[in-house]
């Protein structure tokens, strides 16, 4: 994998780079849709490519090892050609599908026997099997395994996760280096840095995975319940340790304004459901602010969904016209909506990147965060 950073922003830690695999580049800061199943949830991969042109989306180790299985995808060739996506996919381990199956899950310092919450048959997770799957699956990007731990969450928990976090993490760097792919193509680690919102424990981290000179880096555990600037102030500490010169992946975050404001700090890559989750309630993303498109106020409203937006679907259609959908159960109204608000958050990103290269990207952030929290 080959990062290199093309502009730095004069205000902040903002960056504009570019991330090179073997299924094609990915300009950061990005937006990655989660594909949690191997679907992003209700948008045609057509319309991800054409309307929101995402570079790169997710799947789930844990939702695709139950189904439809590793020995499936493995037959298929990997997931790229399970799915027929063609362009770069990231994996996340399950260590946050752990974290919220507490009540049928088990840690032990071996790994994590879990029930299914499909069928409730039992499993165990361990740091070099998740790897094996990973392998099997053939993401682009894969994650170490690891425990994410709650918040709120006592010291002497957090310690001891990510104590535990960085055991496992030791072994799934090990057995990438000593395995091989199984397609033609590299894999590549990403190890998560731990700690909750404790500022000695994710300096502590951060060293740790710096250390491992894996080729990118995450930051875990956060957006989990705590308040934003506890988010803000824990990613700052981070990207102040980690390398410079490799991606740093804030996972499942979030907001508009906290992407705006995490770009600002060093991040490069971002994931999370919002966009497609509260897309299905009716919420929408613009430039200008929130949209609940049940409201009646958009009942006669015969303007585009947004005009200027990417996703063809948004500049044809009313708004009178998906909330319609909406009211009467029609399963357009979702598909629309959540086109819509990916192609939002891609163009947020994009944007972010425009203004790094202009050199204005602290002035035009801090109204865009203002923007994009009001309510329409």
């Amino acid at each position: 994998m080959f990062f290199k950073i093309e502009k730095k922003d004069i205000g902040s830690s903002a960056r504009a780079g570019v991330i090179q695999t073997a299924h094609g580049e990915i300009p950061t800061p990005v937006f990655m849709p989660v594909g949690t199943a191997g679907t992003v949830k209700g948008v045609p991969f057509e319309f991800l490519k054409r309307d929101v042109d995402a570079p790169i989306i997710l799947g789930n180790t844990y939702h695709l090892y139950l189904r439809p299985g590793t020995d499936l995808m493995e037959q298929a060739g990997g997931l790229h050609r399970f799915i027929q996506w063609d362009r770069p996919i990231l994996t996340d381990s399950g260590g946050y599908q752990v974290y919220s199956l507490a009540q049928i899950r088990k840690i032990r310092e071996e790994g994590v026997r879990f029930q299914s919450h499909i069928d409730g048959s039992k499993h165990e997770f361990t740091p070099k099997g998740v790897m094996d799957i990973q392998r099997k699956i053939g993401a682009d990007i894969v994650m170490a395994f690891d425990e994410c731990p709650p918040y709120p969450c006592e010291r002497s928990y957090a310690t001891e996760s990510m104590h535990l976090t960085h055991r496992w993490l030791d072994q799934c760097v090990e057995h990438m280096r000593t395995t091989d792919p199984l397609y033609d193509y590299e894999q590549y680690l990403f190890p998560i840095v731990q700690g909750s919102v404790y500022s000695d424990l994710r300096e502590a981290s951060a060293t740790y995975i710096a250390g491992t000179d894996c080729p990118g880096n995450a930051i875990g555990g956060l957006s989990v319940g705590e308040p934003h600037e506890l988010m803000y102030a824990m990613t700052e500490k981070v990207c102040a340790i980690l390398p410079l010169e490799k991606p740093r992946y804030l996972m499942g975050v979030g907001t508009p304004a906290n992407i705006l404001e995490c770009i600002s700090l060093g991040i490069d890559m971002f994931d999370c459901v919002m966009p497609t989750r509260n897309a299905r309630n009716g919420m929408l993303f613009t430039p200008e602010g929130i949209i609940n498109i049940r409201n009646k106020k958009w009942a006669d409203v015969l303007e585009p969904i947004d005009a200027q937006s990417t996703a063809l679907t948004s500049q044809t259609h009313s708004k009178a016209y998906l909330r319609h959908l909406f009211i009467s159960g029609e399963m357009l109204g979702p598909i629309i909506a959540s086109t819509h608000n990916l192609a939002f958050y891609l163009w947020l990103v994009r944007e972010a990147r425009r203004h790094i290269e202009l050199g204005d990207f602290s002035t035009w952030k801090d109204i865009m965060v203002k923007k994009v929290s009001s309510r329409l």
